[in-house]
């Protein structure tokens, strides 16, 4: 799922092509029509690549079982966020309970909602990062499945820190994606136990 660029998604599908993540695209579905991310899918091939319009529905919720409505359908068993800038309602968190992955750039659990880059940056940390993690109801609350660690710059603004980190979440979270497949874990309270190759 994607609103944007598709800058995630691409970066995965990459992956996948080159053979380094094994995982299967079933569908990729927007709340955008003009998101870059549905012309990269169709570009790659993807079967299903839906724009799903949320001015069709009466509210998130409607909005939401439609969605997931037709993850169902494609067979999907993980639900990946590349960049979707809607909050999920709980009823969606709660049908796909750890099974929805998301990334955000900075290292949760400090630095949660829209702008954590710039919340980051802000605040005076030295370091800063992305996370993949899971989702609940709670924004950006979920267990963690993997952190990196940015640097941050003196001469850094939201641009150049941004981009920075946006590098490491294109290594980061295919290569998650990867171990979740061939790996899996299990879930320890909040910790995240990852199986042993």
């Amino acid at each position: 799922m994607a609103s944007g660029r598709g800058s995630n998604l691409a970066v995965i599908l990459d992956a996948i092509a080159s053979g380094v993540c094994p995982v299967d695209v079933r569908m990729v579905i927007s709340d955008k029509a003009d998101a870059g991310a549905l012309t990269i899918a169709r570009q790659a091939g993807i079967n299903e690549v839906l724009h799903i319009n949320p001015k069709d529905y009466a509210d998130r919720a409607a909005y939401d079982s439609a969605c997931g409505d037709a993850i169902e359908r494609a067979g999907s068993h993980w639900i990946v966020l590349a960049g979707y800038m809607r909050i999920l309602s709980t009823a969606f968190v709660q049908r796909f309970a750890d099974r929805i992955i998301n990334i955000h750039p900075a290292l949760l659990p400090s630095f949660a909602g829209a702008d954590g880059v710039g919340d980051a940056l802000a605040y005076g940390v030295k370091v800063s990062g992305c996370t993949v993690h899971l989702v609940n109801e709670v924004v950006d609350g979920g267990a963690i499945l993997a952190q990196s660690v940015v640097p941050v710059l003196d001469d850094d603004d939201r641009e150049s820190l941004h981009a920075r980190i946006q590098q490491e979440e294109h290594r980061l979270y295919p290569a998650t994606l990867k171990r979740i497949v061939e790996e899996g874990f299990r879930l320890d309270g909040r910790r995240v136990i990852w199986h042993k190759p």
